[in-house]
C-alpha cells in the first residue's frame, strides 16, 4: 500500500530571470538560468548605475537570454534602470512592503536573490507603469500642482504681511489678486508716493468702483520700506509661478490635443474641470487594459476599504494606500461635486453624510466618480446624471415595498390610490 504525499509544490514560472536590488550607486543582480545540462544555476553580479553600466548590465541579460527582470519600486532610483530595459525586457516593479526577506538576512545579495526567486515562482505582482506619453503627462501635472500649492502659499504670505502692515486691502475685495487688488499692490510697491483718493479710483475696476472711500481707508497703514521690499519679492515670484504654471499648461495641452475627446467626455462629470481631466489621464492613462474591473482601479487608487478579518471577526478596514496622486484629485473633485445643485452626487453625499459623517461620505462620492471615469475610459461611454430624484425613488419603492410587507402580516392589502 502506498501513502499519498500531500505535498504541493510551487510551479517555475519563470526559468530564466533576474532580480534587481537597486540602490542609488550600485545595482546587485542575480541571474537565475539553466546550463547546458539542464541544471539551474545563479550567477550574481553588481553594477554601477551610470548609464554605460546600466547598458552594460542590459547586454549581460540579453546574453543569458532572459526575458523579465524583477527590481523595488526604491524612490525614483528605478527609472533609470527602466529607461535602459524598457523595450528589451519586461520589467516588474514591486512593492517593497510584498517582498520582505525573512529577518537576520538582510543584505543587497541576498535581496537579489530573493527577488530572484520569487520571480522564479511567479509570486510577484508589479505595480502599474504606464505608457511614455502617459508618464510624460504625469510628470507635468505633478510639476503643475506642485507649483500651484506653492503660489498659494505665496499668496497666503502676502495675506499675512497686509496684515502685520495694517493693510485691509483683503477686508473689502473679495479676491485680493483680482485686477483690483493688483493694481492697489503695485501702487504699494512704489516708494516714496503719496497716495490719494484718485490714484485709488484709477485701481478699481467692476462693481468695486463703488467702495474707493473704503479702499482708501484700507490702505491706510503701519505700511514702512521693510514692508514694500518684502511685497515686492513676493510679488515677483508669485509672478514667476504663475508664467511656469501657463507654460506647463500649454505644453500639456498640444501634448493631450489628440485625446480632446476623451477630456471634453470626463469634463462632462459635476466636479471636473479641463486641469483635473488631464491630471487623472495622466495618473490612468487613456485604455485602463491593466485594469481589468472597476474593483481593481478602486482598490489601486485606495478608495475602497481593505480586507481585516481574523477568527471570523471583522476589524478596521482600513486602506492599505494612504496617500495616492489620483485619490486626492478624485477628493478634490468629490468636493465640488457636492455642491452642484440637483445633482445625485449631492443627493448621495448628503444621505451618506446623515450616517457615515462628512469623510466618509466625500470618499464614496470620489469612489463613485471614479466608476464614473472607468465607464468613460474603458467603454467610451457619455455620462448621464440620474439626477437627485433617483434617490427619491428608490426611498420611495423600498418605502412601499416595506408597507405591502406589513399589510400582508396583518392580514391586508395595501392598494393604490390617486392623490
Amino acid at each position: 500500500m502506498t501513502q499519498k504525499d500531500d505535498t504541493t509544490f510551487v510551479s517555475i514560472v519563470h526559468p530564466v530571470c533576474c532580480g534587481l536590488d537597486v540602490h542609488k550607486k550600485i545595482i546587485a543582480a542575480c541571474l537565475v538560468f539553466i546550463d547546458e545540462f539542464g541544471n539551474e544555476q545563479h550567477e550574481i553580479r553588481q553594477f554601477g548605475t551610470f548609464t554605460n553600466d546600466l547598458i552594460e548590465l542590459r547586454e549581460w541579460l540579453i546574453s543569458h537570454n532572459c526575458p523579465i527582470v524583477a527590481m523595488e519600486s526604491t524612490g525614483v532610483y528605478w527609472r533609470p534602470i527602466h529607461n535602459i530595459l524598457e523595450g528589451y525586457l519586461d520589467v516588474i516593479l514591486v512593492n517593497a512592503r510584498h517582498i520582505k526577506n525573512v529577518p537576520g538576512r538582510k543584505t543587497d545579495i541576498e535581496d537579489s536573490k530573493w527577488l530572484a526567486g520569487l520571480l522564479k515562482h511567479g509570486l510577484l505582482r508589479g505595480s502599474f507603469i504606464p505608457e511614455k506619453d502617459v508618464r510624460t503627462w504625469r510628470e507635468l501635472t505633478r510639476m503643475r500642482r506642485t507649483y500651484t500649492e506653492s503660489l498659494g502659499d505665496y499668496k497666503r504670505r502676502v495675506h499675512k504681511l497686509f496684515e502685520t502692515a495694517n493693510i485691509k486691502i483683503d477686508s473689502v475685495v473679495s479676491d485680493l489678486f483680482g485686477l483690483t487688488g493688483r493694481n492697489l499692490m503695485k501702487l504699494l510697491c512704489e516708494k516714496d508716493r503719496e497716495l490719494n483718493i484718485k490714484d485709488i479710483a484709477d485701481c478699481a475696476k467692476g462693481r468695486l468702483k463703488a467702495k474707493v472711500p473704503e479702499l482708501f481707508l484700507s490702505i491706510q497703514g503701519f505700511f514702512e520700506d521693510h514692508h514694500r521690499f518684502q511685497l515686492t519679492s513676493l510679488l515677483t515670484t508669485i509672478s514667476t509661478i504663475e508664467t511656469q504654471i501657463s507654460s506647463i499648461t500649454k505644453r500639456l495641452d498640444s501634448l493631450i490635443a489628440p485625446h480632446l475627446n476623451l477630456i471634453d467626455r470626463l469634463d462632462e462629470v459635476p466636479g471636473i474641470n479641463k486641469v483635473s481631466a488631464q491630471s487623472i489621464l495622466s495618473e490612468v492613462g487613456i485604455t485602463l487594459d491593466e485594469f481589468i474591473t472597476m474593483a481593481a482601479l478602486a482598490s489601486w487608487a485606495g478608495l475602497c476599504p481593505g480586507n481585516n478579518e481574523s477568527a471570523g471577526k471583522r476589524k478596521n478596514g482600513r486602506s492599505s494606500v494612504r496617500n495616492h496622486p489620483l485619490k486626492t484629485i478624485l477628493i478634490e473633485v468629490a468636493w465640488a461635486a457636492v455642491k452642484k445643485k440637483g445633482s445625485y452626487y449631492r443627493a448621495k453625499y448628503y444621505k451618506l453624510k446623515s450616517r457615515r459623517g462628512a469623510k466618509k461620505a466625500i470618499v464614496a462620492i470620489a469612489h463613485r466618480i471614479l466608476k464614473a471615469i472607468y465607464c468613460i475610459i474603458k467603454n467610451g461611454d457619455r455620462f448621464k446624471d440620474p439626477g437627485e430624484s433617483y434617490l427619491l425613488e428608490n426611498d420611495k419603492k423600498r418605502a412601499l415595498k416595506r408597507l405591502k410587507q406589513q399589510a400582508k402580516m396583518m392580514g391586508m392589502e395595501l392598494v393604490a390610490v390617486p392623490a
